[in-house]
């Protein structure tokens, strides 16, 4: 998994409230047996028409937003089914942070175990940040873990909570089989000993 510690990107807005998972990632491409390939069907229903050419009324099309690694959303991002192919997809489009007021669990969850980080903002401070980037196209924000802020033009800074464990995990890029792995030595110690308790 990707550490991240600080990462400055171009941000895109999203102003929906209660964006599921089965718009995120529609249930025809959860049959991929791969876990790459999913960023260029992230919100496939209102990227693309029936045709298959580019909808130019949905946010991410718009010119200003095109290599946006950075989403503001509203309440409720991620609801929905449990599928983690929700933030595979947003990950491999090119996101590495999601700033909205609120988050379904299970998805909030998800996104710290794939490298990306979610993080939880009032309503006024996310109102704030929608009226800011829509009045300067190229919009930048510096999301930085270690200090858990977020800076931007004009001299905006924000606090952002995050809890110190998940914190730990995405500074050093560690997913469930990395955290097992950083205790490799204990693991095999335990295996010989239990090898030759059965001797």
């Amino acid at each position: 998994m990707r550490p991240f510690t600080k990462h400055t990107g171009l941000v895109a807005l999203m102003d929906r409230s209660n964006v599921d998972t089965d718009q995120i990632i529609p249930k025809q491409f959860l049959k991929r047996i791969e876990r790459t390939g999913f960023g260029e069907f992230l919100f496939f229903d209102w990227r693309y028409r029936d045709d298959g050419t580019d909808n130019p009324d949905f946010e991410l099309n718009q010119p200003r937003y095109r290599g946006a690694s950075i989403l503001v959303a509203r309440k409720n991002f991620g609801c929905g089914s449990s599928r983690e192919h929700a933030p595979w997809a947003l990950e491999q489009y090119g996101f590495r942070a999601i700033l909205a007021e609120s988050f379904a669990d299970i998805f909030f969850n998800n996104c710290f175990k794939n490298g990306m980080l979610p993080i939880r903002l009032g309503e006024a401070v996310i109102d704030d940040l929608f009226a800011r980037v829509a009045a300067s196209p190229g919009c930048e924000l510096t999301v930085d873990l270690q200090t858990r802020t977020i800076t931007g033009p004009e001299g905006l800074k924000i606090a952002f909570e995050v809890d110190d464990f998940r914190r730990h995990c995405l500074l050093n890029g560690l997913d469930d089989i990395g955290l097992t792995l950083a205790h490799e030595d204990k693991i095999t110690a335990y295996e010989k000993a239990e090898s030759t308790i059965r001797r």
